[in-house]
């Protein structure tokens, strides 16, 4: 039997019918408010707006759940590899052996980058902020790797993004630095490739440490896909216009780039950093953070939509705590954040308001103790999210309901009003 919730305006009742998921979360279909009233909605921030239906990823802000495909967040992390899980979210079901390693080889058949690629690399400023970089290279990636429609021509185009884009931030960060760019090889892993790209050099062979290269699966796992957050939003979006699949990644990779977002991580480890350079006192950080008229805010606290403690927080801080043990590294920004989370999580006004440690905490850290630079920390975000881009553009692609979006606004300015010739102004 369908649900649905009345609504009466101007005299009439209308009813809008009430869509439900498989989680048996709720929302109220407006598609046809317009058309039959007239109304739209308002939603700054679309904080109560469903765009779309979506198979993907469940999430329970309030008690702390993520799934990918049903699968929970906590399982995939101990037991699965980011190349599975990149398969299980954009094709829907966890690989066979045989698939997995049909994948595995295109992703190492289509590891390299064309060389003249090089050019393009060379004539960034050096200042250049590396997702700037990467979100100019992957939508250069059209020209040199034209997408083609079908299937099999479809996952070649996957999983060329998936292993071009590990490889162009790499090949970013090498070269920024002036060192000799280092190529894939076919004996390592994705992680283990990576590692070895940014850090392996003639002069001081790269060794590959289990525990790191499973702190960076784990990593790019928990960083996969979120939901309808702004730059899955922004995939979405773009290519609702029937944009090919390398425009759309660089619009979310330059949505992910602000602070508020894919920047968080880096914004902690900044954060901490000045704690640190300053000598300020943990009960003064407190103190700062609860003044609303203090300019300072205390970064990787809080959610959009967690209203408990991210679930992902678990997990890389345990990961944290395991790395920093094993390779006996005492890290101060480690202990600031310890105690931070300390007393934020036993005080009245953090539990009032929700403001619980999410994953933006301790990834910062994790990828500091692996040797990953500030400035690549969002780049390592958008390596992660791009399974979660990918299988969001293919759902909305093949979505029989597919409509260009158009948001609707409410007009606040001028009414109409004649032009004055400019003597008369």
């Amino acid at each position: 039997m369908n649900e649905y919730v009345e609504m009466k305006w101007k005299g009439r009742t209308f009813k809008l019918p009430v869509i439900e998921g498989s989680e048996g979360e709720q929302g109220i279909d407006i598609s046809a408010l317009r058309r039959d009233t007239g109304l739209i909605t308002l939603d700054p921030g679309f904080a109560n707006t469903g765009s779309c239906k979506s198979a993907i990823t469940f999430m329970d802000g309030e008690k702390g759940i993520l799934r990918y495909r049903g699968y929970p967040i906590e399982q995939l992390a101990e037991h699965s590899s980011f190349r599975e899980v990149a398969y299980l979210l954009i094709n829907g079901e966890l690989p066979s052996k045989k698939e997995i390693t049909r994948f595995s080889v295109l992703l190492n058949d289509h590891s390299l980058v064309h060389e003249d690629m090089r050019t393009f690399f060379a004539n960034f400023p050096r200042a250049s902020h590396p997702m700037g970089i990467l979100s100019s290279m992957v939508n250069a990636l059209k020209s040199f790797y034209p997408y083609i429609e079908g299937e099999k021509e479809a996952n070649i185009t996957v999983a060329r993004l998936i292993s071009k884009v590990r490889t162009l931030a790499a090949m970013s960060y090498k070269i920024s630095r002036g060192h000799t760019v280092v190529y894939p090889r076919q004996d390592l892993s994705y992680c283990e490739n990576f590692l070895n790209m940014m850090f392996h050099s003639p002069v001081r062979p790269y060794k590959i440490d289990p525990d790191i290269v499973q702190a960076l699966s784990v990593f790019l796992i928990l960083h996969a896909d979120h939901e309808q957050n702004c730059s899955t939003s922004a995939v979405r979006l773009v290519g609702s216009g029937k944009v090919n699949l390398y425009a759309s990644i660089s619009a979310g990779i330059a949505a992910l780039w602000g602070h508020l977002h894919g920047g968080a991580n880096q914004a902690v480890i900044e954060m901490l950093e000045n704690i640190v350079e300053r000598g300020e006192s943990i009960s003064r950080i407190i103190e700062r953070a609860k003044d609303k008229k203090d300019p300072f805010r205390l970064m990787g606290f809080g959610h959009r939509v967690y209203k408990t403690y991210d679930p992902r927080t678990k997990i890389i801080k345990s990961m944290c705590d395991t790395l920093l043990e094993k390779l006996h590294i005492h890290d101060p920004l480690l202990d600031i954040a310890k105690e931070l989370e300390e007393i934020a999580v036993n005080d009245d006004y953090f539990i009032e308001n929700k403001l619980y440690p999410n994953i933006d905490f301790y990834s910062g850290i994790v990828l500091r103790t692996i040797g990953i630079p500030t400035n690549m920390f969002t780049v390592m975000f958008a390596i992660g999210r791009l399974p979660g881009w990918i299988a969001q553009w293919k759902e909305s692609m093949d979505d029989p309901e597919w409509k260009l979006n158009r948001p609707r606004q409410i007009y606040t300015g001028y009414q109409e009003r004649n032009y004055i010739p400019i003597e008369e102004r």
